[in-house]
């Protein structure tokens, strides 16, 4: 058994209301910080400066210019320069940014020290140059399983203004150390409308679940919806602004992938085994993008493969990268490459919730040696085989190994528990 250290991070975004004073009090040092942080990023982008660059060259500039103003505001502002001015310099890395000098336009103040803030009685209390303004908060479920859970308030906390609102972002980091059984893995593939996951058990293949996300369609069927919204109209037209925020595609999607998610988390951790998954980057999407008509273009950049990826890194488990170069047209019997795939459209009946709902689920065949292959199936092992072997390629399995192997379908929305409608045989296809 191996263990690691590994760093929680949540953020907790707290609803606050202010009266006509503090709202005056937080629009001036708004108004002051926004001028400060233009100058700051503009430097940071040009020279490449670091944060205590930044308060070398700015710092006495600005307590003489707006002696009002509490001095870590300042220092907050140095934090947000630079974050800012290192993603403006990895989008122009990746062609994504056109323009020489980055463009501030929505502002989120930093104070970087709890010196200068408190959290009491239901309020969030800011030190202003107008002296301490307090800021209600309703009841909020997930900030006291935070504070009461053991997880630690960091001591930078954000906020920005929106009209008589104020939104509030405060930081909680957890200490964890995660165990795990180098032999235990469960290997994920990720795939436009199902998510397949191979779980080893002392390096051996025990079980496959194929969770039918559908994401896939829902890009395509929500890109249908956004067309019919916008039809003869602008997107900057209010009632279509609105039609088009009411579609909630990306909140549909997230919830699908944190169900993915917690599903993946419970298998782990009940493993004790070591989460891999195919290491799917910018330069890759950017490279299955070209030379492909928009719609394909489209779902390719839609792909959830990246927030999948950040969702399971925010969990208790301990990920581990790898290529998914050739996983999925290599026969993990043999080691031997497979030349095509045949569709195979199935439909089965799932009951659940006191009704029963048709689910349909596109699979790609082959017959190999005898056998009958699913390419997602394929893909998920071959995945979990390359992080086992220690030359990192995929080798042939075990003549018996997978002869009890079954794929379990998972519906998403329907809990975390596999379901039974669908059972796919590793060595032949079998339905019941």
């Amino acid at each position: 058994m191996e263990r690691l250290s590994k760093t929680l991070t949540r953020t907790v975004v707290l609803e606050c209301y202010a009266n006509k004073y503090a709202r005056k009090a937080l629009r001036e040092i708004e108004s002051v910080y926004r001028e400060m942080l233009v100058e700051m990023v503009n430097y940071a982008v040009k020279y490449k400066a670091s944060q205590e660059t930044l308060h070398r060259v700015f710092y006495e500039e600005f307590r003489e210019k707006f002696p009002w103003l509490p001095t870590r505001v300042i220092k907050g502002a140095y934090r947000d320069a630079t974050r800012r001015a290192k993603s403006f310099r990895e989008r122009v890395k990746k062609g994504k940014v056109y323009k020489d000098e980055p463009e501030v336009k929505r502002i989120t103040i930093t104070y970087s020290d709890s010196q200068d803030w408190r959290l009491e009685d239901g309020v969030v209390k800011l030190r202003t140059h107008r002296g301490w303004v307090e800021l209600p908060y309703r009841n909020h479920k997930q900030l006291y399983r935070y504070l009461y859970g053991g997880w630690r308030l960091a001591s930078e906390l954000r906020f920005k203004i929106l009209g008589r609102k104020i939104i509030v972002y405060l930081s909680f980091t957890r200490e964890l150390e995660v165990s795990y059984d180098p032999g235990n893995v469960i290997a994920v593939d990720v795939n436009e409308n199902n998510v397949t996951i191979a779980l080893f058990k002392d390096g051996a293949l025990s079980n496959v679940y194929r969770v039918e996300t559908s994401l896939g369609r829902i890009v395509v069927a929500y890109s249908e919806r956004r067309k019919s919204v916008t039809r003869g109209n602008s997107a900057k037209v209010r009632e279509v602004r609105r039609r088009l925020r009411k579609l909630r595609e990306k909140e549909r999607k997230l919830d699908v992938l944190r169900k993915t998610v917690k599903l993946i988390e419970s298998l782990a951790i009940e493993n004790r085994a070591v989460v891999v998954v195919g290491n799917i980057n910018e330069k890759a999407k950017k490279k299955m993008e070209e030379n492909v008509g928009n719609k394909l273009r489209h779902r390719i950049h839609q792909w959830s493969i990246k927030k999948l990826i950040e969702l399971l890194d925010e969990k208790p488990i301990h990920i581990v990268k790898v290529s998914e170069k050739g996983t999925s047209t290599r026969d993990p019997f043999t080691g031997r490459r497979i030349g095509r795939f045949e569709p195979l459209v199935i439909r089965t009946a799932v009951k659940g919730f006191g009704r029963v709902k048709v689910v349909k689920a596109v699979l790609r065949v082959t017959w190999v040696g005898g056998r009958v292959l699913e390419r997602d199936v394929v893909g998920a092992v071959n995945i979990g085989l390359k992080y086992l072997n220690s030359d990192g390629s995929p080798v042939a399995l075990g003549p018996t190994g997978a002869h009890g192997v079954w794929v379990i379908l998972v519906i998403p929305h329907r809990g975390p528990a596999p379901l039974t409608g669908l059972q796919i045989f590793v060595n032949t296809v079998k339905y019941r």
